[in-house]
C-alpha cells in the first residue's frame, strides 16, 4: 500500500456550545442574535448540513451535527478554525446574495435556491474558469441543474483553499492550480471511484490533520521565502530573483500541469525556474522599449513634417503636389521598420534571463521578430533606393519609376496590414478575444500573457478615448509644424548654403568647424520640446473634459 494511504486520525471534534464566533453564532441557532432573525441564514445552514448519503471520511469519527464544510475539512486536511471561518464567510455571502433576489428563502424541497449558489459559484470561480480556458484544459467543476449540494461543495472547497493559503493569495493562478487538482479528487469521491492501487474507495492524495497546510501551503511559501532571500533586502538586481508575480506566472503555462504534478513535486523546475514573465532590467532603454509605440509615432510625424516643411509652402498638403516630395514621404517606412528592428534587438537584451530550454517559444519569437524586422528594413531600403535610381536615370517619373513606386506602396500596405487589423479589432474586442484565428497574431505582437485577457472597454468608451487623443495629438502636431518645425527650415537652408565667417575668439572657433554642427545645436532644443510637449497639451485638454464629464 502506498505510504500516502496511511493517514493519522484527525482531531476534528464537534464545536462546543460556548465556541467563539466572528459575526453570527452558527454553532447555536437558538441564541437571540440579530443575524439569526433572517430566514435566509437558516436555510443556508440547513443546506450545508444536508450531507445525505455522502461517503463519510474514514480517518475521523463522524458527528451528525457536522456539515459539508466539516466533510471537506476531514477529507482534505484543512484546519478546524479555517473551516469555522469559511462556514461563516459562505453563509454571509449566500444569505446576502439571496436577499438581493426576489425569491423565497427555500425551494419546494426546503433547501436553498440552487440558482443563488450557482450564480455565486460562477462569480467566485470565474478566474478558475478563465484559467482553464486559457490553458485549454477542461474545468473540473461539474455542474448539474438541481444539485445544490455539489455546488456548495465546490464553493466550500475553493473558500477553504483560499482561507488557508495565506500569502499564496498573491498568486491567484497558483490557487487555481491547487483547486483544479483538489476538485478532481473531490469528483472521484462523489463518483465513488475505486483506487486501482488499493482496491478501496478513493481517498485524496493529501488527507489528515493539517495536511493542506503542511504539504501544500508551507512548502510553496518556503520556496518563495528562499527565493526572496536572494534579493538581499531588495538591493540585488530584479532579474536575479523571483517574487510573487514571477512565481504566479509559472502557472500561466501548460508545463505547470506536467512538471509540478499532484501531490506537489518540489523537485521540479518550480524551485529552479528562471523568470518566465516580465523581467525588469534597470536601464535607460526601458523608456524606449516600454513606450515604443509613442516613440514611433513621434519620430514618424517629425520625419513627415520636416519633409513637408522643407518645401516652405503655406500649408503642408500643398507640398504633396510635387511627386518628388510625395516619394520622399514614403521614406517614413524605412524609419518605421528601422525603429521596429531596434525594438526587436532590445527585447533579447532585456529578456535574456528568461531564456532557458523550457522557454523555446520565447526564443523562437525573439529570433523571428529580429529576422522579420531586419528583412523588412532591408527590403524597404533596397526598394526605395531603386525608385530614385530609376528616377535619376530617366530624369523624370517614367512608367518604370512609377511601377517601382507602386510596388513599394504594396509592400507598405502589407507591412501596415497587421496594425490596421489591430485597429479594427480595437473597436471590436469580442472578435479579438474569441476568435482563435487571431491567436497567432496576438502571440506575435504581445506574447503569451494570461493577465488582461478579459479586460476591455465598451465601443462607446473607446470612441470617446480615440476622439480625445485625436484632438490632443492633432493640436500638438499642428502647433509643432507651424511654430516649431517650419520656422527652422529657412535658417537651416541658409546655414547649409553658406560658410561661417572667420571670427575672433577661441570659443567661436569651435562653431566654425562645420555648419552641420551649428544646425544640430539649433535643432536639439526644438526636437526635445517636440518630444516632451504632449503632456502640456494633455494637461490643457483634460480639465475641460473632466469638467464636462462632471457637469453631464
Amino acid at each position: 500500500m502506498s505510504p500516502l494511504r496511511h493517514r493519522p486520525r484527525s482531531q476534528f471534534s464537534p464545536p462546543p456550545e460556548d465556541e467563539p464566533y466572528n459575526i453570527i453564532p452558527m454553532h447555536d441557532l437558538h441564541i437571540d442574535h440579530p443575524g439569526l432573525r433572517y430566514p435566509q441564514v437558516h436555510v443556508v445552514l440547513s443546506s450545508l448540513r444536508a450531507v445525505g448519503d455522502l461517503r463519510k471520511p474514514p480517518f475521523s469519527p463522524w458527528v451528525p451535527s457536522m456539515d459539508l464544510l466539516d466533510w471537506l475539512g476531514l477529507f482534505f486536511g484543512f484546519q478546524h478554525d479555517n473551516v469555522k471561518n469559511q462556514r461563516e464567510h459562505l453563509v454571509l455571502h449566500l444569505a446576502n446574495a439571496h436577499m438581493r433576489l426576489s425569491l423565497p428563502p427555500a425551494d419546494n424541497n426546503g433547501t436553498f435556491q440552487v440558482i443563488v449558489v450557482r450564480q455565486f459559484r460562477c462569480k467566485l470561480l470565474e478566474n478558475y474558469s478563465n484559467w482553464c480556458s486559457y490553458l485549454g484544459k477542461a474545468s473540473n467543476v461539474d455542474s448539474f441543474d438541481s444539485d445544490t449540494r455539489r455546488e456548495l461543495l465546490y464553493v466550500g472547497l475553493y473558500l477553504l483553499i483560499w482561507g488557508e493559503s495565506a500569502n499564496l493569495r498573491f498568486m491567484p493562478e497558483c490557487i487555481c492550480y491547487i483547486f483544479h487538482h483538489m476538485a478532481m479528487e473531490l469528483n472521484k469521491i462523489l463518483k465513488d471511484y475505486i483506487d486501482e492501487d488499493t482496491g478501496r474507495p478513493w481517498i485524496p492524495s493529501l488527507s489528515g490533520e493539517n495536511t493542506f497546510l503542511n504539504r501544500v501551503v508551507k512548502p510553496i511559501y518556503d520556496t518563495i521565502k528562499a527565493e526572496v532571500a536572494k534579493s538581499k533586502n531588495g538591493t540585488a538586481p530584479h532579474d536575479t530573483w523571483r517574487n510573487y508575480d514571477d512565481f504566479n506566472e509559472y502557472f500561466w503555462s501548460k508545463s505547470c500541469l506536467q512538471t509540478l504534478n499532484w501531490p506537489l513535486d518540489f523537485y521540479s523546475k518550480f524551485t529552479s525556474e528562471r523568470k518566465t514573465g516580465f523581467v525588469e532590467r534597470r536601464t535607460f532603454w526601458n523608456v524606449y522599449r516600454s513606450f515604443d509605440r509613442l516613440w514611433v509615432m513621434l519620430f514618424l510625424f517629425l520625419h513627415i513634417m520636416v519633409i513637408l516643411a522643407w518645401e516652405e509652402k503655406k500649408f503642408p498638403w500643398l507640398a504633396l503636389d510635387n511627386k518628388d516630395v510625395t516619394v520622399r514621404v514614403l521614406s517614413l517606412f524605412i524609419t518605421w521598420s528601422g525603429m521596429r528592428l531596434f525594438h526587436a534587438l532590445l527585447e533579447p537584451a532585456m529578456e535574456f534571463s528568461r531564456v532557458s530550454r523550457h522557454t523555446w517559444g520565447l526564443v523562437l519569437r525573439m529570433v523571428l521578430r529580429i529576422l522579420v524586422a531586419a528583412a523588412w528594413t532591408g527590403t524597404f531600403v533596397i526598394c526605395y533606393t531603386r525608385i530614385w535610381v530609376q528616377r535619376y536615370h530617366d530624369k523624370h517619373w517614367s512608367n518604370e519609376a512609377n511601377q517601382r513606386v507602386t510596388f513599394f506602396l504594396r509592400l507598405a500596405f502589407l507591412y501596415g496590414l497587421p496594425n490596421m487589423v489591430e485597429l479594427v479589432l480595437f473597436f471590436l474586442p469580442c472578435i479579438w478575444l474569441n476568435a482563435k484565428v487571431f491567436n497567432l497574431l496576438s502571440w506575435w505582437f504581445h506574447g503569451n500573457c494570461y493577465i488582461g485577457q478579459g479586460l476591455r472597454e465598451g465601443v462607446v468608451d473607446r470612441i470617446k478615448y480615440v476622439v480625445f487623443w485625436v484632438v490632443v495629438l492633432g493640436t500638438k502636431f499642428t502647433f509643432s509644424y507651424f511654430f516649431q518645425i517650419k520656422p527652422m527650415i529657412s535658417t537651416t537652408k541658409q546655414l547649409l548654403d553658406s560658410t561661417i565667417a572667420d571670427c575672433e575668439g577661441d570659443w567661436q572657433a569651435i562653431f566654425s568647424v562645420s555648419n552641420k554642427f551649428i544646425i544640430g545645436l539649433l535643432w536639439v532644443p526644438v526636437v526635445l520640446i517636440y518630444l516632451a510637449d504632449t503632456q502640456i497639451w494633455y494637461s490643457i485638454y483634460s480639465p475641460f473634459v473632466g469638467a464636462a464629464m462632471g457637469l453631464l
